[in-house]
Protein backbone atom coordinates (compact mmCIF):
# COMPACT_ATOMS: atom_id res chain seq x y z
CA UNK A 1 0.00 0.00 0.00
CA UNK A 2 1.29 3.43 -0.97
CA UNK A 3 0.99 6.12 1.70
CA UNK A 4 1.16 8.94 -0.86
CA UNK A 5 -1.49 10.28 -3.24
CA UNK A 6 -0.44 11.95 -6.49
CA UNK A 7 -1.89 15.44 -6.93
CA UNK A 8 -0.42 16.58 -10.26
CA UNK A 9 2.73 16.60 -12.40
CA UNK A 10 5.19 19.39 -13.18
CA UNK A 11 7.74 18.78 -15.94
CA UNK A 12 7.27 15.05 -15.47
CA UNK A 13 7.73 15.26 -11.68
CA UNK A 14 4.98 13.76 -9.53
CA UNK A 15 3.76 16.10 -6.79
CA UNK A 16 2.17 13.95 -4.11
CA UNK A 17 0.83 14.28 -0.58
CA UNK A 18 1.52 11.80 2.20
CA UNK A 19 -1.55 10.56 4.06
CA UNK A 20 -0.06 11.76 7.37
CA UNK A 21 -0.49 15.30 5.98
CA UNK A 22 -4.05 15.11 7.29
CA UNK A 23 -2.61 15.37 10.81
CA UNK A 24 -1.39 18.92 10.20
CA UNK A 25 -4.85 19.93 8.95
CA UNK A 26 -6.49 18.52 12.09
CA UNK A 27 -3.91 20.33 14.23
CA UNK A 28 -4.47 23.61 12.32
CA UNK A 29 -8.23 23.39 12.74
CA UNK A 30 -7.90 22.76 16.47
CA UNK A 31 -5.29 25.49 16.98
CA UNK A 32 -7.07 28.26 15.06
CA UNK A 33 -10.40 27.36 16.55
CA UNK A 34 -9.03 27.49 20.09
CA UNK A 35 -6.70 30.51 19.86
CA UNK A 36 -9.14 32.77 18.01
CA UNK A 37 -12.29 31.67 19.83
CA UNK A 38 -14.04 31.62 16.46
CA UNK A 39 -15.21 28.02 16.70
CA UNK A 40 -15.91 26.27 13.40
CA UNK A 41 -15.16 29.47 11.46
CA UNK A 42 -11.71 29.58 13.01
CA UNK A 43 -11.19 25.89 12.29
CA UNK A 44 -12.09 26.36 8.61
CA UNK A 45 -9.85 29.42 8.43
CA UNK A 46 -6.97 27.43 9.91
CA UNK A 47 -7.37 24.62 7.36
CA UNK A 48 -7.47 27.09 4.44
CA UNK A 49 -4.45 29.03 5.78
CA UNK A 50 -2.49 25.80 6.17
CA UNK A 51 -3.36 24.61 2.66
CA UNK A 52 -2.24 27.96 1.23
CA UNK A 53 0.96 27.78 3.27
CA UNK A 54 1.71 24.35 1.87
CA UNK A 55 1.03 25.68 -1.61
CA UNK A 56 4.00 27.96 -0.91
CA UNK A 57 5.99 24.96 0.33
CA UNK A 58 5.15 23.15 -2.92
CA UNK A 59 6.34 26.10 -4.99
CA UNK A 60 9.52 26.14 -2.88
CA UNK A 61 10.24 22.51 -3.80
CA UNK A 62 9.29 23.09 -7.44
CA UNK A 63 11.86 25.90 -7.48
CA UNK A 64 14.57 23.43 -6.42
CA UNK A 65 13.35 20.83 -8.89
CA UNK A 66 13.20 23.06 -11.96
CA UNK A 67 16.76 24.27 -11.38
CA UNK A 68 17.87 20.65 -10.90
CA UNK A 69 16.28 19.67 -14.22
CA UNK A 70 18.03 22.61 -15.86
CA UNK A 71 21.35 21.06 -14.84
CA UNK A 72 20.24 17.58 -16.01
CA UNK A 73 19.80 16.29 -12.46
CA UNK A 74 16.84 13.85 -12.27
CA UNK A 75 14.08 14.56 -9.74
CA UNK A 76 12.02 11.56 -8.63
CA UNK A 77 9.06 13.32 -7.00
CA UNK A 78 7.92 15.97 -4.54
CA UNK A 79 6.09 14.81 -1.40
CA UNK A 80 4.19 16.99 1.06
CA UNK A 81 4.58 15.86 4.68
CA UNK A 82 3.31 17.33 7.97
CA UNK A 83 6.78 18.81 8.61
CA UNK A 84 7.13 20.33 5.12
CA UNK A 85 7.97 19.31 1.57
CA UNK A 86 10.60 16.97 0.19
CA UNK A 87 11.91 17.02 -3.38
CA UNK A 88 13.75 13.76 -4.02
CA UNK A 89 16.61 14.98 -6.17
CA UNK A 90 18.75 11.99 -7.13
CA UNK A 91 22.02 13.76 -6.39
CA UNK A 92 23.35 17.28 -6.15
CA UNK A 93 25.77 18.30 -8.92
CA UNK A 94 29.40 18.51 -7.87
CA UNK A 95 29.87 21.89 -9.53
CA UNK A 96 29.58 24.40 -6.65
CA UNK A 97 27.86 27.01 -8.81
CA UNK A 98 25.11 24.56 -9.83
CA UNK A 99 24.51 23.28 -6.29
CA UNK A 100 24.40 26.90 -5.05
CA UNK A 101 21.72 27.84 -7.57
CA UNK A 102 19.60 24.74 -6.90
CA UNK A 103 19.80 25.26 -3.12
CA UNK A 104 19.06 28.99 -3.16
CA UNK A 105 16.10 28.63 -5.54
CA UNK A 106 13.68 27.42 -2.83
CA UNK A 107 14.15 30.29 -0.34
CA UNK A 108 14.08 32.81 -3.20
CA UNK A 109 10.67 31.45 -4.22
CA UNK A 110 9.37 32.11 -0.67
CA UNK A 111 10.74 35.65 -0.66
CA UNK A 112 9.14 36.26 -4.07
CA UNK A 113 5.78 35.00 -2.76
CA UNK A 114 6.06 37.32 0.28
CA UNK A 115 6.79 40.31 -1.99
CA UNK A 116 3.82 39.36 -4.20
CA UNK A 117 1.51 39.24 -1.16
CA UNK A 118 2.76 42.66 -0.04
CA UNK A 119 2.03 43.92 -3.56
CA UNK A 120 -1.47 42.46 -3.28
CA UNK A 121 -1.86 44.24 0.04
CA UNK A 122 -0.93 47.52 -1.65
CA UNK A 123 -3.50 46.95 -4.42
CA UNK A 124 -6.22 46.09 -1.87
CA UNK A 125 -5.04 48.84 0.47
CA UNK A 126 -4.72 46.38 3.37
CA UNK A 127 -2.59 48.11 5.97
CA UNK A 128 -2.32 44.81 7.82
CA UNK A 129 0.08 43.68 5.08
CA UNK A 130 1.85 46.90 4.04
CA UNK A 131 2.47 48.22 7.57
CA UNK A 132 4.84 46.30 9.85
CA UNK A 133 3.05 47.30 13.07
CA UNK A 134 -0.36 46.41 11.64
CA UNK A 135 1.05 43.20 10.19
CA UNK A 136 1.82 41.77 13.62
CA UNK A 137 -1.57 42.90 14.92
CA UNK A 138 -3.37 41.09 12.12
CA UNK A 139 -1.52 37.83 12.73
CA UNK A 140 -3.96 35.27 14.09
CA UNK A 141 -7.10 37.19 13.09
CA UNK A 142 -9.85 35.32 11.25
CA UNK A 143 -10.08 37.75 8.33
CA UNK A 144 -8.67 38.21 4.84
CA UNK A 145 -6.18 40.77 6.11
CA UNK A 146 -5.18 38.28 8.79
CA UNK A 147 -4.82 35.57 6.12
CA UNK A 148 -2.52 37.73 3.97
CA UNK A 149 -0.52 38.78 7.02
CA UNK A 150 -0.10 35.16 8.10
CA UNK A 151 0.97 33.96 4.64
CA UNK A 152 3.34 36.91 4.17
CA UNK A 153 5.13 36.32 7.46
CA UNK A 154 5.09 32.55 6.97
CA UNK A 155 6.86 32.84 3.61
CA UNK A 156 9.44 35.24 5.01
CA UNK A 157 10.01 32.83 7.91
CA UNK A 158 10.27 29.84 5.55
CA UNK A 159 12.83 31.61 3.41
CA UNK A 160 14.96 32.66 6.38
CA UNK A 161 14.62 29.31 8.18
CA UNK A 162 15.74 27.35 5.13
CA UNK A 163 18.84 29.54 4.82
CA UNK A 164 20.11 28.42 8.24
CA UNK A 165 23.45 26.70 7.41
CA UNK A 166 22.33 23.33 8.79
CA UNK A 167 23.30 20.79 6.14
CA UNK A 168 21.42 19.18 4.35
CA UNK A 169 18.92 22.06 4.55
CA UNK A 170 19.10 24.68 1.79
CA UNK A 171 21.39 26.95 3.79
CA UNK A 172 23.72 24.04 4.50
CA UNK A 173 23.91 23.23 0.80
CA UNK A 174 24.64 26.87 0.03
CA UNK A 175 27.43 26.72 2.62
CA UNK A 176 28.85 23.53 1.10
CA UNK A 177 28.78 25.05 -2.38
CA UNK A 178 30.71 28.09 -1.17
CA UNK A 179 33.22 25.94 0.74
CA UNK A 180 33.60 23.51 -2.18
CA UNK A 181 34.83 26.30 -4.44
CA UNK A 182 37.72 26.75 -1.99
CA UNK A 183 38.32 23.38 -0.32
CA UNK A 184 37.00 20.76 -2.71
CA UNK A 185 33.78 18.71 -2.60
CA UNK A 186 34.75 16.12 0.02
CA UNK A 187 36.31 18.50 2.57
CA UNK A 188 33.45 20.98 2.11
CA UNK A 189 30.94 18.21 2.80
CA UNK A 190 32.74 17.14 5.97
CA UNK A 191 32.68 20.68 7.34
CA UNK A 192 29.04 21.23 6.31
CA UNK A 193 28.00 17.95 7.98
CA UNK A 194 29.73 18.89 11.25
CA UNK A 195 28.11 22.33 11.28
CA UNK A 196 24.72 20.87 10.36
CA UNK A 197 24.81 18.28 13.13
CA UNK A 198 26.05 20.82 15.68
CA UNK A 199 23.13 23.11 14.83
CA UNK A 200 20.73 20.14 14.88
CA UNK A 201 21.94 19.27 18.39
CA UNK A 202 21.47 22.87 19.52
CA UNK A 203 17.98 23.10 18.01
CA UNK A 204 17.00 19.73 19.48
CA UNK A 205 18.23 20.81 22.93
CA UNK A 206 16.31 24.07 22.67
CA UNK A 207 13.19 22.18 21.56
CA UNK A 208 13.53 19.81 24.51
CA UNK A 209 13.95 22.67 27.01
CA UNK A 210 11.09 24.70 25.54
CA UNK A 211 8.77 21.73 25.01
CA UNK A 212 8.66 22.27 21.23
CA UNK A 213 8.28 18.81 19.72
CA UNK A 214 8.37 20.20 16.17
CA UNK A 215 11.88 21.57 16.77
CA UNK A 216 12.99 18.20 18.13
CA UNK A 217 11.57 16.47 15.04
CA UNK A 218 13.32 18.91 12.70
CA UNK A 219 16.59 18.44 14.61
CA UNK A 220 16.34 14.65 14.22
CA UNK A 221 15.73 14.94 10.47
CA UNK A 222 18.67 17.32 10.03
CA UNK A 223 21.02 15.14 12.12
CA UNK A 224 20.12 11.92 10.27
CA UNK A 225 20.09 13.60 6.85
CA UNK A 226 23.51 15.19 7.38
CA UNK A 227 24.98 11.89 8.53
CA UNK A 228 23.56 9.95 5.58
CA UNK A 229 24.78 12.40 2.97
CA UNK A 230 28.14 12.67 4.69
CA UNK A 231 28.58 8.91 4.52
CA UNK A 232 27.56 8.94 0.85
CA UNK A 233 30.28 11.44 0.02
CA UNK A 234 32.82 9.45 2.04
CA UNK A 235 31.81 6.34 0.08
CA UNK A 236 32.25 8.22 -3.19
CA UNK A 237 35.77 9.23 -2.19
CA UNK A 238 36.69 5.61 -1.42
CA UNK A 239 34.89 3.87 -4.30
CA UNK A 240 35.03 6.44 -7.08
CA UNK A 241 38.23 5.14 -8.69
CA UNK A 242 37.19 1.49 -8.51
CA UNK A 243 35.38 -0.59 -11.10
CA UNK A 244 32.70 -3.24 -10.70
CA UNK A 245 35.15 -5.93 -11.80
CA UNK A 246 37.28 -5.39 -8.68
CA UNK A 247 34.57 -6.30 -6.14
CA UNK A 248 31.88 -8.32 -7.92
CA UNK A 249 31.11 -11.89 -6.92
CA UNK A 250 32.51 -14.32 -9.46
CA UNK A 251 30.62 -17.51 -10.35
CA UNK A 252 27.43 -16.62 -8.44
CA UNK A 253 24.76 -19.24 -7.85
CA UNK A 254 22.15 -19.19 -10.61
CA UNK A 255 18.72 -20.64 -11.29
CA UNK A 256 16.93 -21.78 -14.42
CA UNK A 257 13.32 -20.95 -15.35
CA UNK A 258 12.15 -24.54 -14.79
CA UNK A 259 13.66 -24.77 -11.28
CA UNK A 260 11.31 -24.76 -8.29
CA UNK A 261 11.14 -21.90 -5.80
CA UNK A 262 12.14 -24.48 -3.19
CA UNK A 263 15.54 -24.63 -4.93
CA UNK A 264 15.97 -20.89 -4.33
CA UNK A 265 15.02 -21.32 -0.67
CA UNK A 266 17.69 -24.01 -0.28
CA UNK A 267 20.32 -21.76 -1.87
CA UNK A 268 19.43 -18.84 0.42
CA UNK A 269 19.71 -21.07 3.50
CA UNK A 270 22.99 -22.70 2.45
CA UNK A 271 24.84 -19.73 0.92
CA UNK A 272 25.33 -16.00 1.53
CA UNK A 273 23.42 -15.14 -1.66
CA UNK A 274 19.80 -13.93 -1.69
CA UNK A 275 19.29 -12.70 -5.28
CA UNK A 276 19.77 -15.04 -8.24
CA UNK A 277 20.32 -14.50 -11.96
CA UNK A 278 18.02 -16.77 -13.99
CA UNK A 279 19.98 -18.20 -16.91
CA UNK A 280 19.35 -20.34 -19.99
CA UNK A 281 20.13 -24.04 -20.27
CA UNK A 282 23.78 -23.36 -21.09
CA UNK A 283 24.10 -21.26 -17.94
CA UNK A 284 25.48 -18.30 -19.84
CA UNK A 285 22.77 -15.91 -21.04
CA UNK A 286 20.73 -14.12 -18.39
CA UNK A 287 16.96 -14.33 -18.87
CA UNK A 288 15.84 -12.58 -15.70
CA UNK A 289 16.39 -12.09 -11.98
CA UNK A 290 14.80 -13.71 -8.95
CA UNK A 291 15.34 -11.39 -5.99
CA UNK A 292 14.58 -12.24 -2.40
CA UNK A 293 11.53 -9.99 -2.63
CA UNK A 294 10.32 -11.83 -5.74
CA UNK A 295 10.87 -15.17 -3.98
CA UNK A 296 8.79 -14.17 -0.95
CA UNK A 297 5.95 -12.93 -3.17
CA UNK A 298 6.11 -16.12 -5.24
CA UNK A 299 6.05 -18.37 -2.18
CA UNK A 300 3.00 -16.52 -0.91
CA UNK A 301 1.15 -16.50 -4.23
CA UNK A 302 2.16 -19.78 -5.87
CA UNK A 303 3.85 -21.97 -3.26
CA UNK A 304 7.30 -23.57 -2.99
CA UNK A 305 6.67 -26.07 -5.78
CA UNK A 306 5.97 -23.39 -8.40
CA UNK A 307 8.47 -22.60 -11.14
CA UNK A 308 11.04 -19.83 -10.96
CA UNK A 309 9.67 -18.53 -14.28
CA UNK A 310 6.38 -17.70 -12.55
CA UNK A 311 8.04 -15.32 -10.07
CA UNK A 312 11.21 -13.99 -11.72
CA UNK A 313 11.37 -10.48 -13.12
CA UNK A 314 11.96 -10.37 -16.87
CA UNK A 315 12.87 -6.69 -16.83
CA UNK A 316 15.96 -6.06 -14.74
CA UNK A 317 18.92 -3.70 -14.50
CA UNK A 318 22.49 -4.79 -15.12
CA UNK A 319 25.99 -3.35 -15.35
CA UNK A 320 29.24 -3.99 -17.17
CA UNK A 321 32.42 -5.08 -15.42
CA UNK A 322 34.35 -1.90 -16.24
CA UNK A 323 31.73 0.59 -15.05
CA UNK A 324 32.62 2.85 -12.10
CA UNK A 325 31.65 1.12 -8.86
CA UNK A 326 30.19 4.20 -7.18
CA UNK A 327 28.02 5.00 -10.19
CA UNK A 328 26.56 1.49 -10.17
CA UNK A 329 25.96 1.76 -6.42
CA UNK A 330 23.94 4.94 -7.06
CA UNK A 331 21.91 3.13 -9.73
CA UNK A 332 21.17 0.28 -7.32
CA UNK A 333 20.00 2.79 -4.70
CA UNK A 334 17.82 4.65 -7.20
CA UNK A 335 16.17 1.41 -8.36
CA UNK A 336 15.95 0.06 -4.80
CA UNK A 337 17.57 -3.26 -5.57
CA UNK A 338 20.33 -5.11 -3.72
CA UNK A 339 22.10 -6.64 -6.70
CA UNK A 340 22.97 -6.22 -10.38
CA UNK A 341 23.98 -9.06 -12.69
CA UNK A 342 27.25 -8.18 -14.41
CA UNK A 343 27.09 -8.93 -18.14
CA UNK A 344 29.37 -8.77 -21.14
CA UNK A 345 28.33 -7.24 -24.45
CA UNK A 346 26.31 -10.33 -25.39
CA UNK A 347 24.26 -10.50 -22.16
CA UNK A 348 26.34 -13.37 -20.85
CA UNK A 349 26.81 -13.58 -17.10
CA UNK A 350 30.22 -12.61 -15.73
CA UNK A 351 29.32 -12.14 -12.08
CA UNK A 352 26.96 -10.57 -9.56
CA UNK A 353 27.42 -7.27 -7.74
CA UNK A 354 25.55 -7.03 -4.43
CA UNK A 355 25.19 -4.31 -1.82
CA UNK A 356 27.09 -6.62 0.52
CA UNK A 357 30.02 -6.68 -1.93
CA UNK A 358 30.06 -2.88 -1.99
CA UNK A 359 29.82 -2.57 1.80
CA UNK A 360 32.71 -4.99 2.28
CA UNK A 361 34.81 -3.12 -0.27
CA UNK A 362 34.11 0.19 1.47
CA UNK A 363 35.09 -1.20 4.88
CA UNK A 364 38.35 -2.64 3.55
CA UNK A 365 39.45 0.22 1.31
CA UNK A 366 38.46 3.01 3.71
CA UNK A 367 40.66 1.36 6.35
CA UNK A 368 43.46 0.29 3.99
CA UNK A 369 43.40 2.64 0.94
CA UNK A 370 46.49 1.05 -0.64
CA UNK A 371 44.61 -2.22 -1.09
CA UNK A 372 42.55 -0.69 -3.89
CA UNK A 373 45.64 -0.32 -6.06
CA UNK A 374 46.59 -3.95 -5.48
CA UNK A 375 43.23 -5.31 -6.68
CA UNK A 376 42.89 -5.70 -10.45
Amino acid sequence: MSWSIRLFKVKGIDVQVHLTFLLILVWAAFRWSGTTGAGWTGALFGVVATLLLFASVTLHEIGHSLLALKFNVPVKDITLLPVGGLARIEKMPEKPSEEFRIAIAGPLVNFAIALSLIGLGVVLDLRAVISISDLYQAMGQVSWSGMLAYLTMANVALGIFNLIPAYPMDGGRVLRALLASLLGYVNATRIAVRIGQALAFAVGLWGFMSGSYSLILIAIFVWIGAGQEGRQVEAKEVLDDMTVRQVMTLSPHTLRPQDRLSNAVELILSTMQSDFPVVDQDGLRVLGMLTEEDLLKGLKSYGASSLVSDSMRNVYSSAGPDEPLFGVQEQMGAKRVKSFPILDGEDQLLGLLTSQDINEAYKLFSTFPKLAHAIS
